[in-house]
């Protein structure tokens, strides 16, 4: 039988090197793992998990993901956020959560690991329903992100409605439809945010049965349409987890993307101290 590749949700991986708090609820939270040698400070990349925005799914299922991208020498940090089916989750907390940690934790990831973290905007790689809330704080806080690395993203949030994506998850994060909250969906889906001004790379494998690709496909072309600096890399053969498992075929893509992104950054002053 071949692996099931859900198993990355429940894999291990290395504890964090500290967590820090953004806010002062409790799942306001950041797991920072330390970039592996001595190299230059580096961009923050915070990875933005998905899980369709329900409880049941938290940030410890992307350790291996962070856990390798700090092997190779980027400073990680993992964003938690509040979830649907808990107290306060889902509209619009889940949203202002996300957004507030990554304006946070580029000055909380700079104190905690002094000389690894460059003082420029973070990169963002989100995945599934955080591919969504990455794309969200692209759009509504610009000037606090880097580069957009967006896995699989749930981009269309009307669309993902009607087709109904993890029995009503969309409505569970919005509080109902496009036709009963339709300032919400104006607020928080990204196919109506367009144009986003940041760089942004969307990777969707093309046998996803979770997050159908052609709503990445039809995101993007609207996105550059409308002026925005997207890329969409399909990657056959490829399912929805396969994204955020190291030891997938998936990974070196995953990687060539992220450093697409670093390299798309302003040079970094060496004079300036880390914030």
């Amino acid at each position: 039988m071949p692996a099931d590749p859900r198993d990355v949700l429940t894999r291990p991986a290395p504890p964090p090197d500290v967590t820090v708090a953004y806010g002062d609820h409790p799942e306001q939270l950041a797991d920072l793992r330390r970039p592996a040698g001595d190299g230059p400070p580096r961009p923050l990349v915070i990875v933005v998990h998905g899980g369709f925005w329900r409880a049941e799914y938290d940030r410890s299922h992307t350790g291996p993901m962070a856990a390798a991208l700090a092997a190779l020498g980027h400073p990680v940090a993992q964003l938690e956020y509040r979830r649907t089916g808990q107290p306060d989750g889902g509209w619009p907390h889940t949203l202002t959560d996300v957004r507030a940690g990554v304006a946070a934790l580029p000055e909380l990831a700079a104190a905690a690991l002094p000389g690894r973290v460059a003082p420029v905007p973070p990169i963002l790689v989100g995945h599934s329903a955080g591919g969504h809330l990455a794309l969200y704080v692209a759009a509504h806080a610009p000037a606090t992100v880097g580069g957009v690395l967006a896995l699989a993203p749930v981009a269309d949030l009307a669309e993902a409605y009607r087709l109904d994506l993890d029995g009503g998850a969309v409505a569970a994060l919005l509080g109902g439809g496009p036709a009963e909250v339709p300032e919400r969906y104006a607020a928080a889906d990204p196919s109506a945010l367009v144009p986003i001004q940041i760089r942004t790379v969307v990777m969707h494998g093309t046998l996803d049965r979770q997050v159908p690709a052609a709503i990445s496909r039809s995101w993007v072309a609207a996105a550059r349409a409308a002026g925005t600096p997207a890329t969409l890399v399909e990657l056959p053969e490829c399912e929805h987890f396969g994204l955020i498992a190291p030891d997938s075929p998936a990974w070196p893509r995953v990687l060539a993307a992220l450093r697409s992104l670093h390299d798309d950054l302003p040079p970094i002053d060496a004079t300036s101290p880390s914030r």
